[in-house]
């Protein structure tokens, strides 16, 4: 696809990488943690024989090497020696997968740690998040301009999620000091369970940042709850009594392990059977569900292959997110610990997905909910409730975090639209017609007018190109969006039901 860019401007840009580019000889003598070379040749001749890219394989073993990791992780000894072991297990991991750029990894967050250091935390919780995102958006259009519509493994994919711990960091830190001083803040009350009452130590900062069983695929759960993990406040006391009887981790780490694979299984084949994108040229050819062959069948045929292709390109992430889950179970970071009682709370720490619930997710709370849990729970506490409830705030950060691919903003955009409509329906018709069961006849009308609208509105967050995008929804001739709107303006003109006294 061609640019669009006037050629100072392409110069301009062209002459920005270029500079960038010529620090490499300087990082690379920084890959030190390097696999055996029997290792890269198994991957390269697994690549060989699955048809599979060398990325995608050694992507796919990072991710379960850190089952073993995990294990060790949980044999050593509580404190700065668990912390030690997590930032160059990290680091490992991010060069194994990615090489050179794992330096990025390195440097945002020696630069955010500088400005813990030196800045007033009132100030670092502006600071650190406009750096986290200013870096996360120059990596982001940099892949864009070099690589558009591509879908090569780099460095981004790792610093969306260091971007969201270092913005909850600089907010847990703020909400510290706010506590601390006995300052009426709302949200820094509602945060007050993760708040930090001071800086991390640099080992146990890196630790963190660099953390082997999310540094890949997340989940970016906060610090306190990583930290209560290595110190081992989690489990035990400070005269190093159990706090309750310790539950096995056995099950916490085969049940998503195995459904990890299970969902690796479906995409694989689901996934084949309806692909959305060309399988042979993803990047360039015209996607499938907008080639002439596919627009010319009806409206509904199109829609119930591309609700099947969405539903099998979902298992990719499931994948990822239920093994991310299991790697961090295996010692005990997902653990909830105990409540009052000594009895264990879960395991919910890191867990990023809720397949069921959000595969029958009722209206779209539900369903923001149950999806990447952890990305969520970013932008509740740190962007919906300290912008005073603001919607578009909350969906413009996620698309701004994901990147500038126009698909990105026509879905986040479109969102919001929805969410009008959910409110309106919620006071207007579900007192009439509900009971508050998710599997009565309104409750399944709700689950099935969600999916098909979700369905219609996050198609071009796949699609990522615009004309590819508005292709797609102009053949559809907007009608999600349409509905979407009707259905405002009439239901919005109902009177409310009044609610019964009890």
């Amino acid at each position: 696809m061609e640019r669009v860019l006037p050629e100072v401007v392409r110069t301009g840009i062209e002459t920005m990488i270029e500079y960038a580019y010529s620090f490499e000889p300087y990082f690379a003598p920084t890959v030190v943690l390097a696999v055996p070379g029997f290792v890269k040749e198994a991957v390269e001749s697994l690549s060989q024989s699955t048809g599979q890219d060398v990325e995608t394989l050694e992507y796919l073993l990072g991710l379960l090497i850190c089952y073993p990791l995990g294990l060790i992780m949980l044999a050593l000894p509580y404190g700065k020696t668990k912390h030690l072991f997590s930032f160059i297990l990290g680091a490992f991991l991010l060069q194994f997968t990615i090489g050179i750029q794992w330096i990025h990894q390195l440097i945002s967050s020696l630069v955010a740690y500088v400005m813990f250091l030196v800045l007033p935390a009132k100030t670092a919780k502006l600071a650190v998040p406009v750096f986290a995102m200013v870096y996360i958006t120059a990596g982001h259009l940099h892949r864009q301009y070099i690589n558009y519509l591509g879908w090569d493994l780099d460095f981004t994919g790792s610093q969306m999620v260091l971007t969201m711990k270092l913005y909850m960091l600089a907010y847990n830190l703020y909400d510290g000091e706010v506590l601390r001083k006995g300052k009426d803040d709302r949200a820094s009350k509602k945060c007050a369970d993760v708040a930090l009452s001071s800086l991390p130590g640099i080992i146990e900062y890196l630790g963190y940042t660099f953390c082997f069983a999310s540094v890949l695929a997340g989940p970016a759960f906060e610090y306190k709850y990583y930290a209560d993990a290595c110190d081992g406040s989690r489990l035990y006391d400070k005269d190093g009594k159990p706090k309750g009887k310790v539950p096995s981790n056995v099950w916490p780490t085969l049940r998503p392990l195995l459904a990890s694979l299970l969902c690796l299984g479906i995409f694989v084949v689901g996934n084949g059977k309806f692909p959305l994108l060309d399988p042979t040229d993803p990047q360039n050819a015209t996607p499938v569900i907008i080639t002439e062959t596919m627009l010319a069948k009806p409206a509904y045929q199109r829609y119930a292959y591309t609700w099947l292709a969405l539903f099998f390109i979902r298992f990719k992430y499931y994948f990822a997110w239920m093994n991310a889950e299991g790697a961090n179970n295996v010692w005990y970071a997902g653990f909830e610990g105990f409540d009052a009682d000594g009895k264990p709370k879960g395991w919910q720490v890191s867990n990023n997905i809720d397949v069921i619930q959000f595969e029958t997710a009722p209206n779209l709370k539900t369903l923001s909910a149950a999806w990447n849990k952890k990305t969520a729970n970013w932008l509740a506490k740190y962007v919906y409730i300290r912008t005073n409830g603001s919607l578009f705030a909350t969906y413009g950060m996620s698309a701004f975090w994901h990147g500038f691919y126009p698909g990105y903003y026509l879905f986040f955009l479109s969102v919001p639209i929805m969410a009008f409509c959910e409110r309106i329906g919620r006071k207007k018709l579900t007192p009439r017609f509900g009971n508050g069961k998710k599997w009565s006849p309104w409750g399944i009308v709700c689950i099935i007018s969600t999916s098909l609208t979700t369905e219609y509105m996050i198609q071009p967050f796949q699609l990522l190109a615009f004309d590819w995008a508005w292709t797609n929804w102009t053949n559809y001739y907007f009608a999600g969006h349409i509905a979407c709107f009707l259905f405002y303006a009439v239901v919005s003109n109902f009177p409310t039901p009044k609610v019964k006294e009890t």
